[in-house]
């Protein structure tokens, strides 16, 4: 794993990587049943950018289902822009229970800090009301 030193600071949730990942998970989940989002801050290492996220849907009242979308990026040469983007289906979980599964994203993944909220209109442009889907 990258040293903290690595870590860069953009505008959270912005960049061709948050970008990639945005859309993955917009081809797994309604964008209107997104109700939070958190960003490990990006890690970059020589010609490569590493990007974790974590996605809260609301299920039913008092329960989220919980995924994870990742990205690696090549930031420089030749592939410039290119890399692997997944989105995996963690499960299902109580909201008392999500500042937990947050700690074991943060754990697993090896990060040091914890991950900033952003709002689901950040990454998909719509207002907090809106029930519209993303720009595409």
């Amino acid at each position: 794993m990258p040293a903290a030193s690595d870590r860069i600071t953009v505008d959270v949730g912005l960049g061709p990587g948050w970008r990639r990942v945005a859309d993955a998970v917009a081809q797994t989940v309604p964008v209107s049943e997104i109700e939070r989002i958190w960003l490990f801050a990006p890690v970059r290492q020589d010609e490569r950018e590493w990007g974790t996220a974590v996605i809260a849907r609301r299920v039913q009242e008092g329960r989220v289902r919980v995924y994870t979308g990742r990205y690696g990026v090549t930031v420089r040469g030749r592939e410039r822009g290119q890399g692997p983007v997944a989105v995996e289906d963690v499960g299902e979980t109580p909201d008392a229970v999500l500042p937990d599964v947050l700690r074991g994203v943060q754990e697993r993944a090896g990060e040091a800090e914890p991950p900033v909220e952003i709002a689901p209109a950040r990454w998909y442009g719509r207002d907090e009301d809106d029930e519209s889907t993303p720009p595409g």
